[in-house]
């Protein structure tokens, strides 16, 4: 009895015939008798004679194709394919491909607006500052046309609100850019202009922050057409931003590649926002920058390079 609670706590057995046998013994066991530690396995498998339709139920039968069939297919002609095809009642094939997308913007800026040259430096006093109001109240008949056309979409359309909106769009934009946050970016701009904003944005460090307006944000020119078909209308609104910003921009090694953090400048900007009027949950977007041709670019800061030595 003892030596049976030894070989059963010490050793492990294998499946033969439904029995386990001891395989492992030491040697002292061998002439031992095999049967001495034999014992039948338990059946503790769960099966119950009514859940059987259930479990047929469980395999899915795959019909594979006959590919001995669909060789001899690819030289019939198209009315004996379509012959063949209605026989199993299967619907013919389109010769065309279509694959359903949406315009949810446009592509670029139509009639875009052309900004007075001197502008943010011209006193309305001046001649010139007198020059450009009287351009802008010719240019407003137009926009006065678009307006009306956004009303007939959007009822609530308002000037002030939207200025409000507009400019929380705008500070928004560049606060997601220094952020470098791309899923906010999507909500912020249109398709068009996303490629245009993120452009020479990686492995940057940029540090931005709004400071106050040097003058408050107005509608200079709005817009309306149609795409593809006449109900499908998209409106175009240009703001005009003059602000008091400061900007900083560093290289991946940390070395300040563009602007500053202490010294603030004053930035004039034309920013064109838009609309799919035809779409009810449509929402304005940034599309795109208006930069005048007379504006002139300023250098950035010089880059210095280690001249290779040449072997």
């Amino acid at each position: 009895m003892a030596l049976r609670n030894l070989l059963q706590n010490y050793c492990k057995g294998v499946m033969l015939q439904n029995q386990i046998y001891q395989t492992n013994l030491p040697s002292i066991f061998w002439g031992c008798n095999h049967k001495q530690v034999r014992y039948k396995r338990q059946n503790n498998k769960h099966w119950l004679p009514k859940w059987r339709g259930f479990r047929r139920l469980k395999m899915i039968k795959v019909e594979l194709p006959d590919f001995e069939e669909l060789e001899k297919n690819k030289h019939l002609s198209p009315e004996e394919m379509r012959s063949k095809m209605k026989e199993k009642g299967l619907a013919p094939g389109r010769p065309w491909m279509e694959r359903p997308f949406e315009i949810s913007s446009t592509g670029d800026i139509f009639e875009p607006y052309v900004p007075p040259e001197g502008d943010g430096k011209a006193s309305a006093i001046s001649k010139e500052g007198a020059k450009q109001s009287a351009e802008m109240v010719s240019k407003k008949s137009k926009s006065w046309l678009a307006f009306r056309k956004i009303r007939q979409f959007d009822e609530d359309f308002a000037h002030q609100e939207f200025l409000r909106g507009a400019e929380e769009i705008y500070l928004n934009v560049h606060k997601a850019v220094a952020a470098n946050d791309k899923h906010l970016l999507r909500t912020l701009v249109t398709e068009r202009a996303y490629p245009e904003v993120i452009y020479n944005m990686k492995y940057k460090t940029i540090h931005w922050k709004f400071l106050e307006s040097v003058e408050p944000p107005k509608v200079v020119h709005a817009r309306c057409t149609n795409v593809i078909t006449k109900e499908n209308i998209f409106a175009q609104v240009t703001c005009r931003f003059f602000t008091k910003q400061i900007l900083a921009v560093y290289d991946r090694f940390g070395r300040l590649s563009h602007g500053s953090e202490v010294i603030s400048k004053d930035v004039l900007e034309y920013v064109v926002f838009e609309k799919h009027l035809a779409n009810e949950y449509g929402v304005w977007r940034v599309h795109a920058k208006i930069i005048p041709p007379w504006l002139t670019r300023e250098n950035d800061t010089p880059r210095t390079f280690v001249a290779a030595a040449n072997y």
